[in-house]
């Protein structure tokens, strides 16, 4: 079911709000993450109002331990290999060839859990956007992870952009403790229990502060210097 234009823009016009209100929050919290906030500047955290639940999750899927342009690739591929404007159906992936999912470039445990979710849409499992909206965080975690291959990260995902939701902190998430990594100029990965305790401060606006650490394992990409060629190995002078 999509969301009526009007309600959208009234959506996106009180999320920009709550976003200049989690980042002063934020800024006081933690001077770190200020002092971040203040160099990388304004929130562009975008949420796409009008996507569903089940395009939601096979989205999420798809980007599950890949970089962002191999998993654009391959949800390319998936969108124009089936008939029809727009995400395919959940009844066309549902009766979809498993290798023809595979040579779009799904793993054969992908496929599994986009064909489970496409089933559990046509028999009317997975919540449209009205029910998703009354579902608190945790019962929309509890509800969706049930099916095969969504995990809680999955779900995070959909929470944070097609939801909206504001105070979730996936700590799971390999960006994120990256991002929190360079931020705070840890020595080692931080621990996901470790990370939760510290982002306590930051409720109720965690996934506000969740894209600025993705933003900041970005820019701590960038700044790594580019590795050193070997050195090339001397030539023997021939003894004439």
């Amino acid at each position: 079911m999509n969301t009526p234009i009007a309600d959208v823009a009234a959506q996106q016009k009180q999320f920009r709000r709550a976003l200049g209100r989690g980042v002063k929050h934020l800024s006081t919290a933690s001077p770190e993450l200020g002092c971040w906030i203040a160099q990388c500047g304004p929130c562009q955290w975008e949420v796409n109002w009008s996507r569903g639940v089940y395009e939601s999750l096979v989205r999420a899927i798809a980007y599950q331990q890949l970089h962002g342009k191999a998993a654009a690739t391959i949800l390319g591929r998936f969108v124009e290999g089936f008939r029809g404007d727009g995400f395919p159906t959940p009844q066309q992936v549902k009766r979809a060839p498993v290798e023809k999912l595979r040579r779009m470039g799904f793993s054969a445990s992908k496929v599994t859990a986009i064909q489970g979710i496409a089933a559990a849409a046509v028999a009317g499992e997975i919540p449209d956007r009205d029910e998703a909206h009354a579902l608190a965080d945790d019962e929309l975690v509890a509800r969706l992870t049930q099916l095969r291959g969504v995990g809680k990260w999955t779900v995070e995902m959909l929470l944070i952009f097609t939801l909206g939701r504001l105070d979730v902190m996936p700590a799971d998430d390999f960006g994120v403790q990256h991002g929190y990594k360079a931020l705070m100029s840890l020595g080692a990965m931080p621990k996901k229990p470790y990370l939760l305790a510290q982002s306590e401060s930051w409720r109720p606006y965690r996934s506000v502060a969740a894209w600025y650490l993705w933003r900041r394992a970005d820019a701590a990409k960038l700044a790594k210097p580019p590795a050193k060629p070997a050195p090339a190995k001397r030539k023997r002078a021939k003894l004439s």
